[in-house]
């Protein structure tokens, strides 16, 4: 079982920010239309988001759970799940040189989502216009399948820990890391926003996932190295 890099998950969502902002900028702007915006309605969309994240987490950590094992013996279980942690960590490399200036890095993985999107966008009109959490709640949920490469990047993490528990958290982790620059969307935190979109706190953020995912790339490397001389 591999686990997942927590901390770099809250720091790629976190620093990612100004994409999370462009990607769902329109629909935390129509939290306040009629009216200034209302903390409430905020906390409502971005918990749906978190909901769905979790789920989406759960999924893939489960999808990898299975793939690891499925029946087989421990030693049969070993190249997959060595195969999973490579990805998982490839995907942190990405993650990094994301921050550190490639934005289209990513831009593979959000077309595998369109058609899915496809399908859910239709069901957020019935919550539009927003007036209460009620309404809130769901379309965040909904809004958490928009394709998003930092999503995607993430999701990574999550099918590599192989476990459902573990991927939930992961995706909750990098939730937690986008949840103060939407959050704090429909208000005035300029300083905040200014900070985080900072290129060079992005890039040292960048720095460290990607050597962190290099180090794990490099962890597969010798387990496999030790591998091949048992056998």
């Amino acid at each position: 079982m591999n686990e997942p890099a927590y901390g770099a998950l809250f720091l790629f969502g976190l620093f990612g920010g100004t994409h999370c902002l462009g990607m769902c900028g329109g629909i935390v702007s129509a939290l306040g239309m009629g009216g200034a915006p209302r903390f409430s309605l905020h906390l409502a969309y971005n918990l749906g988001r978190l909901l769905a994240y979790a789920f989406a987490g759960l999924v893939a950590g489960a999808l990898g759970a299975a793939l690891g094992a499925g029946g087989m013996a421990a030693a049969a279980q070993a190249p997959t799940r060595l195969a999973l942690m490579l990805f998982a960590n490839l995907m942190l490399l990405a993650a990094g040189l994301y921050l550190m200036g490639l934005p289209r890095i990513l831009a593979f993985a959000e077309k595998q989502g369109q058609r899915l999107w496809r399908r859910i966008q239709p069901l957020s009109r019935r919550f539009l216009p927003v007036r209460h959490a009620g309404q809130a709640l769901p379309l965040g949920f909904l809004w958490g399948w928009l394709p998003c490469g930092l999503v995607y990047g993430a999701l990574g993490s999550a099918l590599g820990s192989a476990s459902p528990v573990l991927g939930a958290l992961a995706m909750l982790a990098f939730g937690l890391g986008t949840l103060p620059n939407l959050l704090l969307a429909g208000f005035v935190f300029v300083r905040f926003r200014a900070a985080v979109q900072s290129r060079w706190l992005r890039r040292t953020a960048g720095v460290l996932i990607f050597t962190y995912g290099a180090y794990g790339v490099y962890q597969v490397w010798r387990t496999a190295m030790s591998l091949r001389s048992v056998i």
